[in-house]
C-alpha cells in the first residue's frame, strides 16, 4: 500500500441497486451529488457507471465507492445460478430435498419445491464424523477425487462439500477441500463448516448451496464491475454491502457470496438506523418502498434486528446472519388484477423500469400503484420519467377503466384508490409481521419511510397500524445508497457447541469467542477504509432443553456464569412470550459474535442544499392541484421539500415534491421539521 493510499477517504460515493432504479449518493467537502438513473438488471454494472455519470462523478478522483447489489438476490429468486455439484456423507445425499417437515402452502395438499442441486450432481462419499466430532468412518480420498471429476464432467461450475458433522470436528471437510483443489480448475469451492458452523445439517446444506451456486455470478459481475471503474480511472477501494448490514471488500466478497443476498435491503435499514440514532428516534420501523417491493424491518435501540433464520423462499433457509427484512411484491410499479375469483389483487408482478407504469409514457399497458397515484393526484406529470408527455393521464384513465373499473363496476378514479388501499393492507401486513413476532407492539415506534413510494403511503400506513409519528429524511429516495455511505464494516461468526447450561463451563464460551473476536479483527485489519474503533457484539442462540426453536440473547460480558446465563435466558424468553418456565434448564446452541469496524459519521446535514430555502412556507408553494382523499377531491397546496424553512410547519392536506420522491400530508395530519432535515408527519387520531 502506498503513501497515498493512507490519505484520509474525503469523496465517499455509495450506490445501490434496486429492482427498477439504481440511486447514488456522493459526499464530499464540496457538496453533495445524487442520481437515480433506470436500473440494468442485465449488468448491473450499465446502471452503476450511468449512475455516476449521471452525478457528474469524476471517477479517477473518489476516494471509496460502497456498493449495495441485488446481483445475489436476483439470481437466487430467479434461479439463474451457476451449475453446482455437492460432495457430501454417504447416506445423505437427500438432505437438501428432504428438508423439514413442511409445506409450500400450508393449508394445501399441493405445491411444489426443485432443490438448488439436482439429485444426480450430488454425490456420496465414505466418511462420517459423530455429533461429538469423533471419526467412525475415515474420509475416503479416492471417492473424493472421484466425485469431483464426475462433478466435472457434468459440466459442474461450483462444488459444496457438506459433511454430516463438520461442525463438530471439520478435518474431513478440509482434507476434501484440499484434494479437491488439486483438480477443480477454479476457486469456487464452499465448504460448510467455513460460512456456518451450526449443527443443523439442511439449513448448512442449503446455505452452503447458496452460495457456491452464486458464487460465479457474483465473482463474473464484480470482475466486470471493477474492470469498468478501473478503465476509467478508479484506483481505490470497491466494498459491497452485505446482508447484515456491514461491508466487506470486492476481493474477497465472492468468498462467501450468500451473505449479500440481502445486500439491497440491508442498506436502507442501515441508513435508517443511522438517521434514527443522529434524530434521537431510536424505535423505529423501517419503511422501504421502491418500484418492485416494500421492505420492512425493526430498529429497537437505533440497532437493527438481525437473524440468522432468514428464509428467502419456501425450501430456501439462508442461515448466516442478515438484517432481519420482512418483503412483500407491493412496489410503485407493482401491477393490479383482477383474480379469477373476482377480487382485486396487487404485485407481486411488477412493470419494473423498462416498459415500467403506463403512467411513464414508455409503452406500459397494465395498471399498477404508480398509476394509481398519478389518478388520484398525488403525481405531478412532469415529475415521471417520460418519452411522451401528451396523453398520458388519458392513458392511464384509459387502463384502470379497462382493466379494472369494469370488472369492479366502479369509476377510474375509485379503481385507483382501491388500489392504494389493497396495497397498504399488504404493507400493513408486512409490517405487523415484523413487529409482532419479534414481541413489539408496533404502536411504540415511528414509521421510518424512504424509497421513492414510501413517503406516498406512510400516513395512511401510519393511521392503519395506530403508529403516532412518521419521520422521513432528507433523501428518502436514495436512502439505501445512504446507507451505502454511513454503513461499518462487519464479520459475523457462529459457533455451535449444543452443550446445556448446567454441562457447560464459562471458560468454553469465552474461549470461543475470544477465537471469533481476533478472526474479526484481523480481517478487518486487511482493509484500507479508515475507521474510528472496532466494536464487538457478544450474544448466544438458546432454547429450553427440549424445544426446537432458537432465542438470541445478547450479553455483555463473554465470561458470564452459569447461574446469570440462565436468568438472562429466562428474562428474554419472557419479554418474547410473555410466559415464565423457571423450573426448566437451558441450553446453549450457538456462540455468536459480530466485529465491527465503525466509520466516521457522516453530517446528515450535507443532504440538504441551504441556498435554496425560502423564508417562508408560502413561498414554498409552487402549485395547487386537486387529489383524491377519503372519496372526495380536496383542491390541495403543493409545495418544494428543498424550498421549505428549516422551522417549517404544515397541516394536511399537502404535498411535498422532491427531486427522489413525492410526500402526501392526509387531511388533519401535521407535519414540522426537526435539526437534521427530517420531516416528522403526527398522525391526527394515533394513540
Amino acid at each position: 500500500m502506498t503513501e497515498s493510499d493512507n490519505r484520509k477517504t474525503s469523496t465517499i460515493v455509495g450506490v445501490d441497486v434496486g429492482g427498477t432504479f439504481t440511486d447514488l449518493v456522493a459526499v464530499s467537502p464540496n457538496g453533495l451529488h445524487l442520481a437515480k438513473v433506470p436500473s440494468t438488471l442485465d449488468d448491473q454494472s450499465s446502471g452503476v457507471l450511468a449512475a455516476l455519470d449521471a452525478a457528474d462523478c469524476e471517477i479517477s478522483a473518489l476516494d471509496l465507492i460502497v456498493h449495495g447489489t441485488t446481483t445475489t438476490t436476483n439470481a437466487v429468486l430467479e434461479r439463474k445460478l451457476a451449475r453446482t455439484g455437492l460432495i457430501t456423507t454417504q447416506g445423505f445425499r437427500d438432505i437438501l430435498e428432504l428438508g423439514r417437515r413442511t409445506r409450500p402452502q400450508a393449508y394445501g395438499m399441493y405445491g411444489q419445491f426443485t432443490p438448488l442441486i439436482p439429485r444426480n450432481l450430488r454425490i456420496e462419499v465414505p466418511e462420517r464424523m459423530d455429533s461429538d466430532g469423533h471419526v467412525l468412518t475415515p474420509l475416503d480420498e479416492t471417492a473424493v477425487k472421484d466425485a469431483a471429476k464426475a462433478l466435472l464432467d457434468h459440466g459442474c461450475e461450483a462444488v459444496v462439500v457438506h459433511f454430516l458433522h463438520a461442525y463438530a470436528n471439520p478435518t474431513h471437510e478440509r482434507r476434501a477441500v484440499e484434494i479437491l483443489r488439486s483438480v477443480w480448475p477454479n476457486s469456487y469451492i464452499t465448504a460448510g463448516h467455513v460460512l456456518l458452523s451450526e449443527n443443523r445439517e439442511y439449513e448448512r446444506g442449503v446455505t452452503a448451496a447458496v452460495n457456491a451456486s452464486v458464487q460465479p455470478v457474483l465473482s463474473k459481475y464484480i470482475d466486470r464491475l471493477v474492470l469498468a471503474l478501473t478503465d476509467q480511472g478508479y484506483a481505490r477501494d470497491l466494498l459491497v454491502m452485505n446482508g447484515n448490514g456491514g461491508m466487506v471488500h470486492a476481493q474477497s466478497v465472492a468468498k462467501e457470496a450468500a451473505k449479500t443476498v440481502m445486500s439491497g435491503p440491508a442498506s436502507g435499514v442501515m441508513a435508517a438506523a443511522f438517521t434514527g440514532r443522529a434524530a434521537s428516534e431510536l424505535n423505529l420501523i423501517s419503511y422501504d418502498m421502491g418500484g418492485t417491493s416494500t421492505d420492512v424491518a425493526l430498529i429497537r435501540g437505533a440497532t437493527p434486528s438481525i437473524s440468522n433464520e432468514i428464509e428467502v423462499e419456501y425450501g430456501m433457509p439462508i442461515h448466516v446472519p442478515m438484517v432481519d427484512v420482512r418483503t412483500v411484491g407491493a412496489g410503485g410499479g407493482s401491477i393490479a388484477r383482477i383474480t379469477s375469483g373476482g377480487l382485486l389483487d396487487v404485485g407481486p408482478d411488477s412493470a419494473g423500469a423498462d416498459p415500467g407504469p403506463v403512467c411513464y409514457g414508455r409503452g406500459g399497458t397494465q395498471p399498477t400503484i404508480a398509476d394509481a397515484n398519478f389518478l388520484l393526484g398525488r403525481l405531478r406529470p412532469s415529475d415521471l420519467s417520460s418519452s411522451e408527455q401528451t396523453n398520458r393521464a388519458k392513458n392511464v384513465r384509459h387502463v384502470f377503466t379497462e382493466k379494472l373499473a369494469s370488472e369492479l363496476k366502479c369509476s377510474a378514479v375509485e379503481a385507483a384508490a382501491a388500489v392504494v388501499k389493497v396495497a397498504n393492507t399488504k404493507m400493513a401486513g408486512a409490517i405487523r409481521m415484523v413487529s409482532l413476532s419479534l414481541g413489539a407492539d408496533p404502536r411504540d415506534f415511528a414509521l421510518f419511510a424512504f424509497g421513492g413510494a414510501g413517503p406516498l403511503h406512510a400516513a395512511a400506513l401510519a393511521r392503519e397500524l395506530d403508529l403516532p409519528r412518521v419521520v422521513i429524511p432528507a433523501r428518502p429516495g436514495l436512502t439505501n445508497a445512504l446507507g451505502c455511505v454511513v454503513a461499518d464494516l462487519r464479520h459475523d461468526f457462529v459457533r455451535t457447541i449444543n452443550t446445556p447450561l448446567a454441562e457447560l463451563s464459562c471458560s468454553q464460551i469465552s474461549s470461543v469467542f475470544e477465537h471469533q473476536v481476533r478472526r474479526g479483527n484481523a480481517l478487518i485489519s486487511n482493509e484500507t477504509v479508515d475507521l474510528e474503533c472496532v466494536d464487538t457484539i457478544f450474544s448466544l442462540d438458546m432454547q429450553f432443553i427440549g424445544q426446537t426453536h432458537l432465542l438470541r440473547v445478547q450479553i455483555d460480558d463473554p465470561n458470564m456464569s452459569a447461574i446469570d446465563l440462565q436468568a438472562l435466558f429466562e428474562k428474554a424468553y419472557f419479554d418474547r412470550f410473555h410466559v415464565a418456565l423457571q423450573n426448566i434448564q437451558a441450553a446453549v446452541v450457538n456462540v455468536n459474535c459480530s466485529v465491527i469496524g465503525r466509520r466516521p459519521p457522516l453530517d446528515l446535514s450535507l443532504l440538504l442544499d441551504k441556498d435554496i430555502r425560502a423564508k417562508s412556507v408560502i413561498e414554498a408553494q409552487t402549485d395547487t392541484r386537486n387529489v383524491f382523499f377519503d372519496n372526495t377531491w380536496m383542491q390541495t397546496p403543493v409545495f418544494s421539500r428543498d424550498a421549505l424553512p428549516t422551522d417549517a410547519t404544515l397541516r394536511g392536506p399537502a404535498i411535498l415534491e422532491q427531486m427522489d420522491s413525492t410526500i402526501v400530508i392526509p387531511p388533519d395530519d401535521k407535519m414540522s421539521t426537526d435539526s437534521i432535515g427530517n420531516l416528522i408527519l403526527h398522525i391526527g387520531g394515533a394513540t
